[in-house]
């Protein structure tokens, strides 16, 4: 099935690598004009496009990070949609509240969903002048439920998360504007370096999907650009779960 797309413009978190690099490398395909923000550069390879808009920055810089989506709005009078790829996941830090320094609960907080908020607060303006926009937040099936082995920061950012996107789906729906989040598994990203010093670590998550193989960034960004196109028009406030089977078990 081809997807097509209505919108012109996007930008993308944490568009420099893994699943927000992959998801940009997409929307350039599909010659959508993509302001990609991120603390790190991207590779050179996605530098050549036209298509292509990146400035580094600390999202939590909120009043430079206005200036430069009201920058990327004012040339191309549009910001269609976005995806919402920001987000930390700190193995070594990130522990059970009993453990965890609260420092790093605020700032986890602050990075996965506090960003998420004020990225809304400067786009959805801009979104309802169109009357046109769909927003893609990734989440992780790690919001779905405990653990004995608890980031919990991130868990609970991510739950977070999806319930305030299906708040978005419901405000905004009158507007045109969809909001719905992806729940992916275990993904192969720089998020997971530890699996470098840790191969079997890799090889027992493997075993224990059911489909006996690791996510690739790829997988989670066709499932981002399904819910952006015009394909999907009707779907909205919704959670599509990517990871490999993991949730289907017992």
């Amino acid at each position: 099935m081809k997807l097509n797309f209505r919108g012109k413009t996007a930008i993308v978190t944490g568009g420099s690598g893994g699943v927000g690099l992959s998801t940009v490398q997409e929307l350039i395909k599909a010659k959508i004009h993509v302001l990609s923000l991120d603390i790190q550069s991207p590779p050179n390879k996605v530098l050549k496009s036209k298509y292509f808009h990146f400035q580094e920055i600390d999202l939590t810089d909120f009043k430079k990070t206005e200036r430069i989506i009201n920058n990327f709005y004012t040339k191309f009078k549009s910001i269609d949609y976005l995806v919402n790829a920001t987000g930390v996941l700190w193995f070594d830090k990130d522990k059970s509240a009993e453990e965890m320094n609260l420092d790093i609960w605020d700032r986890v907080f602050e990075i996965n969903l506090k960003t998420m908020a004020y990225l809304v607060k400067i786009i959805v303006p801009k979104m309802k002048k169109n009357k046109f926009g769909s927003m893609v937040h990734i989440a992780s099936i790690d919001a779905l439920s405990g653990d004995d082995k608890p980031q919990d920061a991130y868990g609970a950012s991510k739950a977070a998360m999806i319930r305030f996107s299906k708040s978005l789906a419901i405000q905004y729906g009158a507007f045109n504007i969809r909001s719905n989040t992806i729940l992916p598994g275990a993904i192969e990203t720089p998020m997971q370096k530890r699996w470098k010093k840790n191969l079997n670590a890799k090889k027992n998550m493997k075993e224990f999907m059911p489909i006996k193989k690791i996510i690739q960034p790829a997988g989670i960004s066709s499932g981002i650009m399904f819910l952006l196109c015009d394909e999907s028009t009707y779907t909205t406030g919704i959670e599509l779960i990517i990871d490999g089977g993991i949730t289907a078990r017992p």
